[in-house]
């Protein structure tokens, strides 16, 4: 994993420990369990996007089967919130691999439209299963996750509780990168053709890469569900999926740091917004110009060079302008 990762993960083990005891809010502290949620959703899409360079417009409709599969179950079916989890795993990771099989043989702007037309048709399940899903009125009394008579049913346990789950997801995925399969998805990234030449399975690296991505949506999902107890289709959009894809993008796509960063920045960004009422939107995309102008390969790495290379990174237009001039 290396020193840098790990002396990360201490980092972020302790704010995440000290944070709830500084900040008193219920509200300040319900937006760090959506960073965390939105998270583990931003790492697989990382994982996909980044590393294997394969472009997902359906992320949102994988949060939604998540945690519509949960939700029903336990609420329908009486099941447990944890056997609605597994569940909800399974039944992602089935269909997953059923429209990964045939879409990631697709390439560029073609599996784009293919994972969105594929986003766009459960957002429409969703939206017509009244008996299930309530339709778009959705549904509610979704219960909490339980412990034995330990329910995490507050804004301060559940905080724990998502964060820990993205703490074991993100020391996963760190080590997956930094192993063979993270090695292979990196040459995928640079060039197909030469990985196969090489001896790369793409086909399976692929098929699982995206796979697991689904599968860390769902449980965002299944996390989801089962924190605001109420669902509805809305929440599972297309937008949502490009609001992801604004996150990891902004954060670094090529980092799975970036991902955590890029998804924080932008969640707290819009809460703090809504002060401005009309403008908020003006500003928001105000701040998402100037850092791709600025900072073009992610605010992680854009910070990383600033700090420890003493270098400011500029946009390649820019840059060339002004060596244009001397």
């Amino acid at each position: 994993m290396g020193k840098k990762n790990l002396f990360s993960l201490l980092v972020l083990g302790i704010m995440v420990m000290i944070l709830p005891l500084v900040i008193s809010n219920p509200y300040y502290l319900s937006i760090l369990i959506f960073v965390g949620i939105y998270s583990l959703i931003t790492i697989g899409l990382s994982l996909l996007m980044g590393y294997a360079g394969q472009i997902s417009l359906g992320q949102a409709a994988f949060f939604g089967i998540g945690a519509y599969t949960s939700g029903i179950l336990s609420t329908k079916f009486s099941l447990s919130p944890w056997l609605a989890l597994i569940i909800a795993i399974f039944v992602t990771g089935g269909i997953a691999f059923l429209i990964g099989t045939p879409a990631l043989r697709l390439k560029g702007h073609y599996l784009a439209m293919a994972t969105l037309a594929f986003g766009q048709i459960i957002f429409i399940i969703l939206n017509e299963e009244i008996a299930y899903t309530g339709g778009p009125s959705g549904f509610g009394q979704i219960p909490y996750f339980k412990l034995g008579n330990f329910v995490f049913n507050s804004d301060f346990r559940y905080y724990y509780f998502v964060w820990s789950i993205v703490l074991v997801v993100l020391i996963f995925s760190l080590n997956l990168i930094h192993s063979r399969v993270g090695r292979a998805l990196r040459s995928i990234h640079g060039s197909e053709i030469a990985a196969n030449v090489l001896g790369v399975n793409t086909a399976k690296y692929k098929i699982q890469v995206f796979v697991l991505s689904a599968i860390y949506a769902s449980i965002a999902g299944t996390l989801y569900a089962h924190f605001v107890t109420f669902l509805s289709p809305g929440t599972f959009s297309f937008s949502f999926s490009i609001a992801l894809l604004t996150m990891v993008v902004i954060g670094g796509m090529d980092s799975i740091w970036g991902a955590i960063m890029g998804t924080a920045l932008l969640t707290i960004l819009l809460e703090f917004l809504r002060i401005f009422h009309d403008y908020d939107i003006l500003i928001y995309g105000g701040v998402l110009l100037l850092i791709m102008i600025f900072l073009p390969e992610g605010v992680f790495k854009g910070l990383f060079n600033l700090i420890y290379k003493g270098n400011f990174p500029k946009n390649r237009l820019i840059k060339k302008s002004l060596e244009s001039r001397r």
